[in-house]
């Protein structure tokens, strides 16, 4: 099919997608287009190695990310979420309004506020007074604002520039909470130096939990630590429009929390191991755009004795998107998009990942570029994932625990594995496509239950395969459903309670699928495994070379499900029962298509 066909589809690819009450979702190649312009190309590198290799093309192989401040924040919100009823800046009340002048400094007593001015650095202390707000405005190239009270407040950011360079412009040293808000159209900028006189912790420090609210832009500079710190939570809201940088550690850092209910939040940094948005708990994604992009290289930490590599998002404990939009980008060698140590879900919005560099090491240890890397459960429920690795061994997902996929849209085109789990994946319903370039399409080390959905899956050929459990464990394919496409075959010894059938197929064409009334069509790559596996829940159709119309369209424009076809010619389908032999089927379309990144 001629790719404008795509395009022109692409604002209904979603439409028929499963959405829960709890988790929204948007068409996400709609938002895509807006964002890249749909400027597809194809991406060429040589084969790394002398083994065989799978590529492709479309909107999956060429999506970018990059900081974007102006673009309107996605509408596909969850509802906003607050760990306590009064994190709501609505439920709060600051009348007494305290107006301080950056750039004209002036000690005084008002409304029982203590304000100490020392040269440009300004400390206020409210004490046990409650409502209290300051109003910050004014320039300073060596000055500071400092807080202390016993009371929650709030800091309103009414066009302030601060740059203090041997400390924290923005310094929240009261341990209650602190409601920072963007005055309404307005620009706010935070810069520290790259020396430090206290060993600060940030550009905008906060002690207590800092609250963001306001529609006003505010961006932060940390040039000696993180950009941002707070020693409790952090939340974002609808309207925030924040632009972060570091270059000397973390982007943004939370010791218990981090909640993005909604804003746009663009974050940078380039220090080796750094992380952009770093919480020592867990992260909760709600709405909104995040961009994050990491471009520094991984390094040894001394410390903890081993190797490490940047990451876009890291949470200790767990990360649950519900809505909005992720896009992170790690460049870096053993960079990764999604770092969690706890569990991960997935109900919905739109998570757009890349990832470029390649592994990181230092003597015998090690850091590997991954996509998402969850040590926990990863369950994918709803919304779009996408994910696209190209450094040498970068896998796309992987978990070190289970794996479930029932519900959404989940893509990954990996220099390695494109899906991995270290122990049972199972997927139940929902869109899946899973490419390894240079190693499996799915792979699990224990078991692989298939019930439902649609998996599309391409192995780069040879001894790999499309789908691939654990044999050699004790471990096998369950294949008991679902409208499965697999080009690189199964892995030997599957149990098919669903029947399968072989062909041998050609490269960048367009082939039918079809079972009764449903059809999948689907476009194959320019290179990949060993023959053709198709599977359907009765004994399907195949045929190649068609034009398909309508539908959903999915993975970039690489297939579309419930499309009505035209044209082509009826390939011949047999009998398979596993392994990537393919009863002397081999592919047709593994030869004369190198590299495709």
């Amino acid at each position: 099919m001629k790719q404008t066909t795509f395009f022109a589809m692409l604002a209904a690819s979603m439409a028929a997608m499963t959405v829960t009450t709890a988790c929204s979702s948007e068409d996400p190649l709609s938002e895509l287009s807006n964002y890249n312009n749909y400027q597809s190309q194809t991406q060429n590198s040589s084969n790394p190695s002398a083994g065989s290799t799978s590529a492709t093309t479309g909107e999956l192989a060429s999506f970018s990310v990059a900081i974007d401040k102006t673009t309107a924040e996605p509408t596909n919100q969850a509802d906003a979420y607050y760990p306590e009823t009064e994190d709501n800046i609505a439920n709060n009340s600051f009348a007494t309004e305290i107006a301080i002048d950056l750039a004209n400094p002036v000690s005084r007593t008002e409304s029982g506020v203590t304000i100490t001015a020392n040269g440009g650095h300004i400390t206020a202390n409210h004490g046990s007074e409650k409502g209290i707000c300051y109003v910050l405005s004014g320039t300073t190239t060596n000055g500071s604002f400092s807080v202390v009270g016993e009371k929650k407040y709030e800091v309103r950011l009414n066009g302030v520039n601060i740059t203090n360079p041997d400390s924290a412009a923005l310094n929240l040293l009261s341990s209650k909470r602190a409601y920072v808000v963007l005055a309404d159209g307005t620009a706010n900028t935070l810069t520290d130096g790259t020396v430090s006189q206290n060993d600060h912790k940030g550009a905008l420090y906060c002690k207590g939990k800092l609250l963001f609210s306001g529609t006003g832009s505010l961006e932060v500079y940390g040039n000696y630590n993180n950009a941002i710190h707070s020693a409790d939570y952090i939340l974002f809201s609808t309207g925030n429009n924040i632009y972060v940088k570091s270059v000397a550690n973390h982007g943004i850092k939370a010791n218990d929390g981090i909640y993005i209910n909604g804003g746009i939040l663009n974050v940078e940094v380039s220090a080796a191991a750094a992380k952009g948005i770093n919480c020592e708990s867990h992260i909760m994604v709600n709405g909104g755009r995040t961009t994050v992009i990491t471009t520094g290289n991984g390094t040894y930490d001394s410390d903890d004795q081993e190797a490490k590599g940047a990451a876009c998002l890291k949470a200790d404990s767990t990360l649950t998107v519900y809505g909005g939009e992720l896009r992170l980008k790690s460049t870096g060698s053993g960079g990764k998009g999604i770092n969690v140590d706890g569990a991960a879900d997935f109900c919905g919005g739109n998570t757009y990942i890349i990832t470029e560099g390649s592994q990181y090491k230092s003597g015998n240890d090690t850091a590997s570029p991954k996509g998402i890397k969850v040590d926990g459960a990863l369950n994918i429920k709803d919304g779009t994932v996408w994910v696209r690795t190209s450094g040498s061994n970068g896998e796309g997902i992987e978990t070190k625990s289970t794996l479930t996929i029932s519900g959404g849209q989940t893509a990954s085109y990996a220099y390695d594995d494109a899906i991995n789990s270290k122990s049972t994946m199972t997927i139940t319903d929902g869109y899946v496509y899973a490419q390894g370039r240079n190693n499996d399409g799915i792979d699990a080390n224990g078991n692989i239950y298939i019930k439902g959905g649609v998996i599309y899956a391409i192995s780069a050929g040879g001894a790999e395969v499309a789908i691939d459990a654990n044999t050699e464990g004790g471990y096998k394919l369950y294949l008991q459903g679902g409208t499965v496409v697999a080009v690189g075959g199964l892995e030997q010894g599957s149990q098919l309670s669903q029947s399968c059938y072989q062909a041998s197929w050609s490269s960048n064409t367009w082939y039918a699928l079809s079972n009764g009334s449903q059809t999948l069509a689907f476009k194959t790559p320019q290179s990949g495994g060993n023959g053709l596996v198709v599977s359907t829940a009765s004994t399907p159709t195949l045929t190649s070379g068609v034009t398909a119309t309508g539908g959903t369209s999915l993975f970039g424009g690489l297939a579309q499900w419930g499309t009505t076809t035209t044209g082509g010619s009826s390939v011949t389908l047999s009998s398979y029962s596993g392994g990537n032999a393919m009863g002397g089927m081999g592919g047709m379309g593994g030869g004369g298509h190198p590299g495709g990144w």
